[in-house]
């Protein structure tokens, strides 16, 4: 049985129809997030912001639930989103239109996916050619198919105990320093690869048709 999924569409760039939800998958527009599923006739479960990038009826709709947030705060709609899909017991997230556009939103997602894989989470970004994801003491795998570039960040300030298994560049036993690009442009070999943190928080990004 497939665990569920829950999709939040933000207001950045989008680059390809969204993906269809199944039974038990939860849909969160994020803001303007609501304008992209609405050019795709998905409905989504909840939408959440303050709403400076959607101007919201002023009749609710009665297709979803609607959380409006007050226009000065500290979150940002993107975190008030996953925390809502936390708090309904949902584990695994697909961020679609969280990138492209201002780039400190972006970077502000990619802490967002840091977070997740903090609280013992799964967060993906996508973005127009590749996924952004974080490992936090873990590790992630890819099968012999996986093609193309692989780059490894460190997003605490130290990551130790780095391994980089079947690609071009191994690392074994490695330390990778949030101020230094080592793990930049790898790539896969044909061959079942792994990338593990002992201790630290990784940022992949990977080519999205893997």
């Amino acid at each position: 049985m497939q665990t569920p999924i829950c999709y939040i569409f933000g207001a950045g760039d989008h680059y390809c129809p969204p993906p269809i939800p199944v039974s038990g998958d939860l849909v969160i527009a994020a803001d303007g997030g609501l304008t992209y599923l609405e050019q795709h006739g998905l409905a989504p479960d909840l939408v959440i912001g303050d709403f400076d990038s959607y101007t919201l009826p002023e009749a609710p709709s009665p297709d979803f639930k609607t959380v409006v947030l007050p226009k000065v705060k500290d979150d940002t709609d993107m975190v008030a989103a996953l925390r809502e899909g936390k708090n309904r017991g949902y584990r695994i997230f697909h961020i679609y239109g969280g990138t492209g556009g201002r780039l400190d939103h972006t970077l502000a997602n990619i802490q967002c996916i840091a977070d997740l894989a903090q609280k013992g989470c799964k967060g993906y970004l996508f973005d127009r050619d590749t996924v952004i994801t974080a490992i936090h003491n873990d590790k992630i795998t890819f099968t012999a198919t996986a093609y193309g570039t692989v780059s490894v960040f460190a997003h605490t300030e130290t990551c130790t105990g780095v391994y980089e298994r079947g690609l071009k560049y191994p690392l074994t036993d490695a330390t990778l320093k949030n101020t230094y690009p080592l793990g930049v442009s790898n790539e896969f070999t044909g061959v079942n690869s792994e990338i593990y943190v002992r201790s630290g928080t990784l940022i992949v990004i990977y080519p999205k048709d893997i």
